[in-house]
């Protein structure tokens, strides 16, 4: 009888010892990969703006989003990219219906209103055709930097100022539309986006 209870005991030291270990581990990598996780969804989302362009944390810069949102796409959120106290631009976080599915976005504006860069988050559209708006090598994103809400927001087939990626017009006219969105957006709520409301 003794042994089977000193079996028993041994096996639940052993599996205390080794749940003990498990969850000083976890606690001891808690802290490490939420950091990483918190850099990765910065590059990622920070990608449009040029790291030398501000040297806040703009993520942890969120703002506070008006309750109106833009007529064919939906602002998700709102982050203020800062030098020394000087906002110097926004970065908005955008989701538009695609051909396939919703699309996601950051926007980069500056302070100036100008479109400063785009770049696909999540997007599910047909290969080849238009899930090539995130393609480094189409680089169809790039013809919008720099444009403001006065330009022609559409493809040119539809007396646009834009080129629209081959066989994937739906896509084409959903991200326009969103960037304009945008723009419009932030013209609309400059103050509360740029914090001045909160400078003054």
């Amino acid at each position: 009888m003794r042994r089977p209870v000193r079996s028993v005991l041994i096996l639940l030291v052993v599996a205390g010892l080794a749940l003990a270990s498990t969850l000083a581990w976890q606690r001891w990598t808690r802290a490490p990969i939420a950091e990483a996780e918190k850099q990765f969804y910065a590059r990622r989302f920070l990608s449009v703006l040029a790291p030398q362009s501000y040297d806040n944390q703009p993520l942890s810069n969120a703002v506070s989003l008006p309750a109106d949102q833009p007529p064919h796409s939906r602002i998700m959120a709102a982050y203020r990219a800062e030098r020394g106290t000087t906002p110097v631009a926004v970065v908005l976080i955008s989701q538009v219906q695609g051909y396939a599915a919703p699309i996601r976005l950051t926007i980069a504006i500056s302070a100036q209103g100008r479109l400063i860069g785009t770049q696909v988050i999540e997007q599910q559209e047909s290969p080849g055709l238009g899930g090539r708006i995130n393609d480094p090598q189409v680089n169809w994103l790039g013809q919008f930097a720099n444009r403001r809400l006065e330009d022609r927001w559409a493809i040119k087939r539809d007396q646009g100022d834009f080129d629209q990626l081959a066989g994937a017009t739906v896509t084409s006219r959903a991200v326009i539309q969103a960037q304009q969105d945008a723009l419009r957006y932030f013209d609309q709520h400059r103050a509360r986006l740029l914090g001045a409301l909160n400078h003054d």
